[in-house]
């Protein structure tokens, strides 16, 4: 018999809450049906695995991750678009430490093309635009923001700044102006 009130949906904004509380490495179906307090058997009707839960959480962290950028880059062009993006980055991952975990799992073929990942790219490549950027290196430059704010915000939450001065912050504003200056002047190949 299957527990009034569960759903596919809930489990995953649950598992995600979880995540957040305690790390995505320790979201499982069972400490998700500990947490419903019903067996874990009464699970596998919405969920196959602990890595279905763990992919749906995923998904549901790119899609908050890409409606948060979209709606940052609205009506933005140049350094603030970068600016604005970046922060969605490091704010989301500082609100959800663990969906910003499970936004970088590894996902398979079918479940990366239904995901909003390419919606990242494509906001990603949009801020490119506005520094004039053309292939390949418009592709060099989408990895390059990525690998930078991933970086930093991986670092910071693993509490690499916090035992130094000058604060977090103002490296981070620097880091954004140093992208943005590297971005005015790509270098030619």
């Amino acid at each position: 018999m299957v527990r009034v009130g569960l759903s596919t949906e809930r489990l995953i904004r649950a598992g995600a809450e979880l995540a957040d509380e305690v790390g995505f490495d320790q979201v499982t179906v069972s400490a998700l049906a500990r947490q419903f307090d019903v067996k874990v058997a009464s699970l596998y009707s919405h969920v196959k695995n602990s890595q279905d839960l763990k992919t749906g959480i995923a998904l549901l962290a790119l899609e908050e991750l890409a409606d948060r950028g979209a709606a940052a880059l609205a009506g933005r062009a140049g350094k603030d678009a970068l600016v604005a993006f970046a922060n969605v980055y490091r704010d989301y991952a500082r609100e959800h430490p663990g969906r910003y975990a499970a936004a970088q799992l590894r996902l398979g073929p079918a479940a990366a093309a239904a995901s909003a990942g390419a919606r990242h790219a494509q906001m990603t490549r949009a801020i490119l635009r506005g520094y004039d950027l053309t292939e390949p290196d418009q592709t060099h430059a989408v990895r390059l923001l990525g690998s930078v704010f991933h970086g930093y915000v991986s670092l910071e939450l693993a509490g690499g700044f916090s035992h130094s001065a000058p604060d977090s912050q103002e490296s981070w504003s620097r880091t954004l102006d140093a992208l943005d200056a590297l971005l005015r002047n790509w270098p030619a190949p």
